[in-house]
């Protein structure tokens, strides 16, 4: 079974590769617990914020954009002191901020995935790549979506950080062709997480 050579480098990238990344989402919950986590990730690695995917969870109240859109100050210096997740006061503060404009998107187009979806007519960019290096950072289609974003009054939204975003909810098929997940995302399979991601 071929992967993508990323995810070969632990367990936990393995099973969240195999599982989920690339399978187009169609949830806002799992829409903004991406934005979370995306922005958390900024400067660190992505298995830094896979081991405490879990502590987020809890922490942000299952990633409820309303529930997290509400949070006070108080709320702000609990998350500073809770080790399950990451304490940066200013990724923390961008959370809340990006909770409430998450909220300003679902009640001018309905759903934040009718607003991200749009920008792909509704259908994901299947890409090509035979090796990870062509991989890009960021695209012109994250460009765009980052600077709306920042319009919105988003934080955090910078076009690496989106086009992450774009990759890990599937708007972006970035698997290697060779990759046995390239033509099942396209398929939007999502495959049960293994014990060693949870």
């Amino acid at each position: 079974m071929t992967r993508c050579p990323w995810s070969e480098s632990n367990e936990w990238n393995a099973a969240y590769h195999d599982a989920e990344w690339g399978t187009p989402v169609h949830d806002d919950i799992r829409h903004f617990e991406f934005l979370v986590l995306e922005a958390a990730q900024a400067g660190l690695s992505w298995l830094t914020i896979l081991k405490r995917r879990d502590g987020y969870r809890k922490a942000y109240r299952g990633f409820d954009p309303r529930r997290v859109a509400r949070f006070t100050s108080r709320d702000v210096q609990r998350l500073l002191g809770d080790p399950g997740i990451i304490r940066n006061r200013l990724k923390i503060e961008s959370s809340v901020n990006n909770a409430k404009r998450f909220l300003e998107v679902q009640e001018e187009l309905g759903s934040f995935d009718a607003y991200l979806w749009k920008w792909t007519g509704g259908k994901p960019v299947v890409n090509h790549w035979t090796t990870q290096k062509q991989i890009p950072p960021r695209t012109e289609l994250s460009d765009a979506i980052s600077k709306d974003l920042k319009a919105r009054g988003f934080s955090f939204v910078g076009s690496t950080i989106i086009y992450s975003h774009l990759q890990a909810v599937g708007v972006v098929n970035d698997h290697l062709v060779s990759c046995f997940r390239w033509k099942e995302v396209q398929k939007g399979t999502r495959r049960r997480a293994s014990s060693s991601a949870r």
